[in-house]
This record gives C-alpha cells, sequence and structure tokens, in this order.
C-alpha cells in the first residue's frame, strides 16, 4: 500500500478531479445556451433585465412627477398612459425594475449560499451534527416561503435589507436538501476519500474538493431561487410590504392602479407582463441547464439524428 504524500500534499488525480469538473460546469453553461430552450428562455430574460438595466436612463418623465390627469389612457405623449395618480406609466415602468432585480439576486445569493453551506456541511459531517443542521432545516421547511418572508417582515419592518434577508433565508432549506443529497454523492468518491486519509481540514475538504464538484446542481438552484425570489418579492410588494412608494416597484404598480384596469389596463398589464416575462425565461433556461446536465438534450438530439437517418423509430440512446 502506496503511503499518502508527505506533508499533507493532495494526490495529483484528486487535485485534478476539480478543476477537470469546472471545466465540464462550463461546458454544460455554454451547451445549455446552445440549445432551442435554454436560448429562448436567454433571450426572454435578457429583454427584461437590458430594460431594468438601461430603463432608468431612458425614462421620457421623471417617474415621480405628475403629468397628466390620473388614469389616462395610451396617446401620443403618454404611450402607456398614465397611472392613479396621473403619473406617466412607461417612465415608472423603465425605472421600476431594477431594485427589484438586484434584491432578488442578493436574496439568491443568501439562500444559495447558506443553504449550500448547511447541505455540505450535514452530508460531510454525519451524524448527529447532520441530523441536527437537517432537523432546523425542516422546520422552517414547514412555513411556505412567502409565509415565512411575510412572518419576518411583518415583526422587522419592510426596510429593504430586512426584506433581502427575509426571502434569502426562506430559500435555504430548500437549497440545503437539494445541495446534501448531492454532497452525500460526492463524498463517496475515491477522489474525495484520497484527499480526506492525508489528515486535511474537513473545512478545506469541503471547499477545495466537494464544493468544485457541486456547481452544476448550484447553477439550478441558483436560477431557481432567482425566479422564487422575483416572485416572492413581487407577492410582498403587492400586498405592501415590499419596496414601499412612492418608489417605482413592478409589483406595487400592479396594487395600486389595479382600481383604474378599466380606464388604463396598461398600468397593471405593463408590469405584470414584465415579470411573467423574466420568470419564464429564467425557468426555461434553467430547465436547459438540468436537462444538459442530465444528458437528456444528447440523448433527444441522437434520437433525432438517428430517425431522419432512416433508423425508424428509435427509443434507445446510442451508447
Amino acid at each position: 500500500m502506496t503511503a499518502p504524500p508527505a506533508g499533507g500534499a493532495r494526490p495529483a488525480r484528486a487535485a485534478a478531479a476539480p478543476r477537470v469538473r469546472r471545466r465540464e460546469w462550463l461546458h454544460i453553461l455554454a451547451s445549455a445556451a446552445r440549445t432551442p430552450r435554454g436560448m429562448a428562455g436567454a433571450v426572454l430574460a435578457l429583454i427584461v433585465v437590458l430594460l431594468a438595466v438601461i430603463g432608468p436612463f431612458v425614462t421620457p418623465r421623471p417617474p415621480l412627477a405628475f403629468a397628466t390627469i390620473p388614469g389616462a389612457g395610451p396617446s401620443s405623449g403618454f404611450p402607456l398612459g398614465s397611472d392613479i395618480l396621473g403619473r406617466d406609466v412607461l417612465s415608472r415602468v423603465l425605472d421600476g425594475g431594477w431594485q427589484l432585480l438586484l434584491m432578488a439576486a442578493a436574496a439568491m445569493l443568501i439562500g444559495v449560499g447558506l443553504g449550500a453551506a448547511a447541505g455540505i456541511a450535514a452530508a460531510q459531517l454525519r451524524g448527529w451534527r447532520d441530523g441536527l443542521i437537517m432537523r432546523t432545516v425542516d422546520v422552517v421547511l414547514a412555513f411556505p416561503q412567502l409565509v415565512f418572508a411575510l412572518l419576518l417582515v411583518s415583526i422587522l419592518g419592510p426596510a429593504r435589507w430586512l426584506l433581502v434577508l427575509a426571502v434569502g433565508f426562506s430559500h435555504v432549506p430548500q437549497v440545503a436538501r437539494v445541495i446534501r443529497a448531492a454532497a452525500l454523492d460526492v463524498s463517496e468518491r475515491d477522489f474525495v476519500k484520497a484527499v480526506e486519509i492525508t489528515g486535511v481540514r474537513q473545512s478545506r475538504l469541503m471547499v477545495g474538493e466537494i464544493l468544485p464538484n457541486l456547481l452544476t446542481p448550484l447553477m439550478v438552484e441558483a436560477g431557481l431561487r432567482l425566479t422564487y425570489s422575483i416572485v416572492i418579492m413581487t407577492g410582498l410588494s403587492f400586498i405592501g410590504f415590499g419596496l414601499q412608494p412612492p418608489a417605482p416597484n413592478w409589483g406595487y404598480m400592479i396594487n395600486e392602479n389595479r382600481i383604474i384596469l378599466t380606464t388604463n389596463p396598461w398600468a397593471v398589464v405593463a408590469p405584470a407582463i414584465l415579470i411573467a416575462v423574466l420568470t419564464v425565461g429564467l425557468n426555461t433556461f434553467t430547465d436547459a441547464i438540468a436537462r444538459v446536465a442530465l444528458g437528456i438534450e444528447r440523448g433527444e438530439k441522437l434520437i433525432a439524428e438517428a430517425e431522419a437517418a432512416g433508423a425508424g423509430t428509435v427509443t434507445e440512446i446510442p451508447a
């Protein structure tokens, strides 16, 4: 039996494994973007993101200015009409998305970061520590995400940083359970065991060996949690617990302008469409990443090519 390298040095094969998987993760991301499903999702999401980023710089009027009569329909000077207070709907739509996206992205990072840390620690430490972490996660998981976020915001207040933390914490249980299941498989692989017998610290093993091999499920979870963050923050804004007026916000615009739905439906429809397109685009691209990672897209492509070549109906993926 060969003795482990002196000084705690990692075996060459084990050290190379995470780098190989990082390249594999980048390949999966690029492959997902090239699929019809991924391309459609990326285009839809990018349209809304670019609109939210560029919008504040191209608003035709100040979004807080009272420009015309309340509830006016579309006209040459106001393409989307005015809202319930007479403000330009187009200007408020253009200026109302960037804060929502930034806060949703921050909440996603918090949820995925804490959830991944909890899941990896539970999978690697095992025993009573695994039980303690996962039972705590199960308690939080008993509350629906929107209810949990609403509970925290209603107690602590609607400040922006508290809203981000509340939504981020609501994602932790789901992410932790998914990452724990994936980390249990990775922790049993040979290259992890080879590094473990050298006596490295558990924290270094989890960060240096296990985490790089979980980038694909983490990427899928990040896409899902970003979508859920947008939906939850929109819902909180709709019921008055999100970003507070008079600042433009797509979620709150739907709520405050529902009274003038019959006179100017665009005050409600325009922000609702942007939220819907963004969530559909993110979900579609995330689904494309998951399908590529699982090999579904490759299998369907091989089957289609075989059938096109005259092989008849193919039910199995060629080796």
